[in-house]
């Protein structure tokens, strides 16, 4: 039971996320309605499938629509019609100036006719169609600049300058489009009779940050139109740069247009074509049994071996961890041994430095000028000193080990119920007492009359200042330099005078 109604929820999970998919708009990208860098101008400086003309400037990146000098008209238009009842346009580019304040604008266009030269942002007025203006300048002093809006025409209707066609406008929103850090997108989409206008602000590099701009119901367009873009300056001037347009058809699934329906007649079609090769085909393998009647065919044979078991999916696995694992290791036992090479190379360097130093000769300079040329035994360290009472413990040490043998050599002898010993041991006995203390007796006097070495401080010399004499001299004569060329200048100037 439990297992029925499972299944009854995927099937039903299924269905409607199938009629979901079935319901969403299918994109179609239209090439020759686009335009996009790089190399976009071929070597002729024509676009492909578009027009440009006024005072636009097309480069390998970009269309300049406009430049920045003062009234300034250009235009870019599509050659041919965008025939789609729904559609979407993403366009990219950048509005750039070195004042507060910018002009005039830029426009987008859908018409059905392509426009010209003219007084609105840089094309003709009374349009059939859609414009969207991307208007950088205040001319009604409302302060409600920059400003994005949407308009439509039928081809009667005449833009108003005054009001910047706030009472013509389907909607809008104020947003600034100039002098971003990134390209600024307009995604203008039009579908079932709505108008919509998503807008990016340029100020992130996320290409789907878009934030809805207007939306307007029962919108009646043209069934057929061009694109275009069009920009204008007045007295002030702003660089107008398109970087790419972006066009794509929406479709419904059910339209005939649609990706994914196919006709009838092309159906069968394709199928006849499917079966008549799968007939060739078996008909071919059936002649190559015939005529290799010992050949192996690999098609009756087991088909276990095409396919991959659990267990060897399971081994294979283990084996690839394993070869990660030892690869692993054998980069750490590298790194190592290069971290133990490092730091031998310093251990020996350090060494190195250590006795360079000990063994170093400093020349000083010579005291009061009168010795000069002298070398000087750089002074005793601490560690040399502290090695020096070191050694003195040690013979001190060394000099009461040999007081005690002496002591019992002579009690030895001295006591007469021991065995005396024989001559020969007798007299090797005292030579080497005698040379030890000898030895001992010499390495007190070498620390006694080793002499100390007196450090030497380095003499400081004494900076040589300019003397009061000169120092006076030389602001005489800058003074009478100066006075000499102020008079020279005020005669040059009164000479000047006299012609005019």
């Amino acid at each position: 039971m439990a297992n029925k109604i499972s299944f009854f929820v995927i099937c039903t999970i299924l269905c409607g996320i199938s009629a979901v998919l079935g319901q969403l708009t299918h994109r179609k990208f239209e090439y020759k309605l686009s335009f996009k860098g790089p190399h976009l101008v071929q070597k002729d400086g024509t676009i492909p499938f578009w027009e440009h003309g006024g005072h636009a400037i097309a480069s390998d990146e970009s269309i300049r629509i406009t430049p920045s000098l003062r009234s300034k008209k250009g235009y870019v238009w599509g050659k041919n019609k965008l025939t789609s009842e729904s559609w979407e346009v993403e366009m990219t580019f950048r509005v750039t100036g070195r004042g507060r304040l910018g002009a005039d604008g830029l426009a987008f266009w859908y018409t059905s006719q392509k426009g010209e030269e003219g007084p609105v942002f840089g094309s003709s007025d009374m349009w059939n169609g859609l414009a969207v203006f991307f208007d950088s300048f205040d001319n009604d002093a409302q302060h409600n600049n920059p400003y994005i809006m949407a308009m439509t025409n039928d081809g009667t209707k005449q833009y108003d300058h005054q009001t910047d066609g706030s009472a013509q406008q389907l909607g809008g929103c104020l947003r600034d489009f100039r002098n971003k850090p990134f390209p600024v997108r307009a995604k203008i989409e039009y579908h079932k009779k709505a108008l919509t206008l998503f807008f990016h602000n340029g100020m992130t590099n996320n290409r789907e940050d878009y934030e809805l701009c207007l939306r307007a119901e029962n919108v009646y367009l043209p069934a057929e139109g061009y694109l275009g873009v069009s920009a204008a300056t007045g007295g002030l001037a702003d660089d107008h740069d398109v970087l790419s347009i972006l066009t794509h058809t929406l479709n419904e699934p059910s339209a005939p247009g649609a990706p994914g329906s196919v006709p009838e007649e092309e159906r069968r079609k394709f199928e006849q074509e499917f079966n008549e090769y799968r007939d060739k085909l078996e008909r071919a393998k059936d002649d190559y049994r015939k005529e290799h009647p010992d050949a192996k065919t690999d098609d009756t044979e087991d088909e276990d071996k095409w396919y991959e078991s659990q267990q060897q999916r399971e081994l294979k696995q283990i084996f690839d961890g394993q070869n990660m694992i030892h690869t692993v290791i054998r980069d750490l036992n590298r790194k190592i041994d290069e971290v133990i090479g490092r730091q031998e190379r310093t251990i020996s360097q350090i060494s190195m430095i250590n006795s360079g130093n000990t063994g170093q000769v400093v020349q000083q300079p010579p005291a009061g000028g009168n010795q000069g040329g002298q070398a000087y035994v750089d002074t005793i360290k601490r560690h040399e000193v502290e090695t020096v009472i070191q050694n003195g413990r040690d013979i001190l040490n060394t000099a009461r080990d040999l007081k005690a043998m002496v002591n019992s050599v002579s009690q030895k002898v001295g006591q007469g119920g021991a065995a005396p010993p024989s001559g020969y041991e007798n007299q090797a006995s005292q030579h080497e007492v005698r040379d030890s203390l000898v030895n001992l007796q010499n390495d007190i006097k070498h620390l006694i009359n080793k002499p100390a070495a007196v450090p030497v401080c380095p003499v400081i010399e004494t900076p040589k200042c300019v003397s009061s004499t000169l120092l006076l001299v030389f602001l005489a004569v800058q003074t009478v330099i100066f006075i000499g060329y102020m008079a020279y200048k005020s005669s040059k100037e009164a000479a000047a005078k006299k012609f005019y």
